[in-house]
């Protein structure tokens, strides 16, 4: 699973991590390699999960810039709450 980005480039990129067959087990580097996007993966999730939080995003019509500015306020907000 090498990824490999050019400096200059800041597109997103979407890392997967292994899939397990019944044929083909996972190897410890495998496992190893999945638990690492796990443990970066799940704060993201729960980011998402505490903005859904949120009634006023079920209305919100703005442009991507403003949407930004206020996503990341209430993720603050979210935060705060959680750390209190």
């Amino acid at each position: 699973m090498p990824v490999t980005r050019d400096a200059g480039v800041r597109d997103p990129v979407v890392v997967t991590g292994f899939t397990a067959t019944r044929a083909h087990k996972l190897s410890p580097g495998q496992k190893t390699a999945n638990r690492v996007l796990a443990t970066g993966r799940a704060p993201v999730e729960h980011g998402f999960a505490h903005l859904k939080n949120w009634r006023t995003l079920t209305r919100l019509r703005t442009d991507p810039a403003r949407a930004t500015h206020l996503l990341r306020a209430l993720l603050v907000l979210s935060n705060l709450e959680v750390n209190c």
